[in-house]
């Protein structure tokens, strides 16, 4: 149930405010079996009982005081009692604002402070609880589950064009902003240093002999084709197979030959392009003019957006197979860091000191925020309905101050009236 204010009552708080009216009965009740009390004494010392009436009424009077000066301040709390404007009564509903405004002092001051945080986190010990309690398979199964659960929904919530855009975006701000010739000459140069092309070079020449093997008389065919017409076809054929030949022993031989000359002289050209790169600024300019043509083309940034649902759909299916090689990772990670932080003395003062310092941060950073809210929510709340929640929250343990009143006002007066009796005797 939600009435005006936001302030809700539950069916709890119906529970214990049917709880409030039974301990108001009692203490009512109890007010008036001393009334009941203190008449049946007067009119017994009226009618000349002994001196017992006396000690009887006196205690019986105090107590009927007790009970009704408790039963003014419990009620003056809430509202005003029978109704009379009474300066300094219906205390919570007319101060509501002003307690809300205390108590959310009290709380950023008692609370929300930096000291108060670290002791109350370094006495908890959470890294060694976090740790003890990671190293269990179970628990590690849990988060690892909880952990693709949350993944699975942020991927879904999040929109494909969206992020397409974003990442198009970034990748191309990003590589138009930094300039790519040098880094790709320091690379090559130490790929030809390493030897690494040649696995390359290998692969072409024996692709290139291959080819040339399959295709002969293709390459004899485009040889006759480009000779001058008025040469005998015998002789363009004869210098078509001799071509033909020295190309495939070419070929052959670099294929074969680790220290051809031919690959001394491919080492020469990525070695010299390297250093171009890094150095020569024609060649710099050259490549950053490729690069923009490259990263403008529409293909290109297709690829980069298409990029991203390769990667969630990847993403996906190994978050929701839980045998995929993420989540058992994950959960490996869960366990080992688990391990080493009930093991590790240093890892786990460092990780309370990382939980303090983020935990003091946020309060310190958000305690006028949190303060502010709760004075705020309380102002928003309804005075009446205000008064009746508290009430139901704290009311019964308030009737027992009524009870008590009456008990200890009684015991008070039978104390008072039996001194009066023995000064006066």
């Amino acid at each position: 149930m939600m009435p005006a204010g936001g302030l809700v009552h539950s069916p709890v708080d119906e529970e214990k405010r049917r709880g409030v009216r039974r301990m108001k009965a009692l203490a009512t009740g109890l007010l008036v079996a001393v009334a009941v009390v203190y008449g049946l004494a007067r009119w017994a010392q009226s009618q000349g009982a002994g001196a017992w009436a006396g000690y009887v009424a006196g205690a019986a009077e105090a107590g009927m005081v007790g009970a009704l000066a408790d039963w003014f301040a419990v009620t003056a709390l809430f509202k005003r009692p029978m109704g009379l404007p009474i300066p300094h009564t219906a205390i919570i509903p007319t101060k509501k604002d002003q307690l809300g405004r205390s108590l959310g002092d009290f709380v950023g001051e008692n609370f929300l402070s930096g000291e108060v945080i670290r002791e109350r986190l370094r006495s908890v010990g959470i890294a060694s609880r976090l740790g003890g309690w990671l190293a269990h398979p179970a628990n590690a199964d849990r988060v690892t589950a909880e952990l693709a659960t949350a993944l699975r929904g942020a991927l879904t919530v999040l929109r494909d064009s969206d992020v397409q855009a974003v990442v198009s975006e970034a990748i191309t701000r990003r590589a138009d902003a930094q300039e790519i010739a040098p880094g790709l000459g320091a690379m090559l140069q130490k790929v030809v240093a390493d030897g690494g092309h040649r696995r390359v070079v290998d692969l072409v020449c024996v692709r290139a002999h291959d080819w040339l093997v399959e295709h002969g008389d293709s390459v004899m065919t485009a040889v006759t084709g480009g000779a001058p017409g008025w040469t005998p076809r015998f002789v363009d054929r004869k210098v078509g197979e001799r071509v033909y030949k020295e190309l495939l022993r070419f070929v052959s031989e670099m294929r074969d030959m680790p220290e051809h000359p031919a690959r001394g002289a491919v080492d020469r050209f990525l070695g010299d392009f390297a250093r171009d790169l890094q150095s020569d600024t024609d060649t710099r300019e050259r490549v950053e003019r490729l690069k923009s043509e490259v990263l403008g083309r529409g293909e290109v940034q297709d690829l980069i957006a298409s990029a991203w649902g390769s990667v969630r759909a990847m993403v996906v299916a190994a978050a929701e197979d839980e045998r995929s090689e993420l989540r058992l990772r994950v959960r490996a990670g869960l366990l080992s860091l688990g391990a080493r932080v009930a093991a590790d003395e240093r890892l786990r003062a460092k990780v309370d000191t990382w939980l303090e310092d983020a935990a003091v941060h946020v309060v310190t950073a958000y305690r006028d925020e949190i303060t502010a809210l709760i004075t705020e929510t309380i102002k928003g709340w309804d005075a009446e309905h205000t008064s009746r929640k508290i009430e139901a929250h704290i009311g019964r343990d308030l009737q027992f101050i009524r009870i008590n009143g009456t008990v200890v006002g009684a015991l008070a007066g039978l104390a008072i009236y039996t001194v009066s009796r023995l000064l006066g005797a």
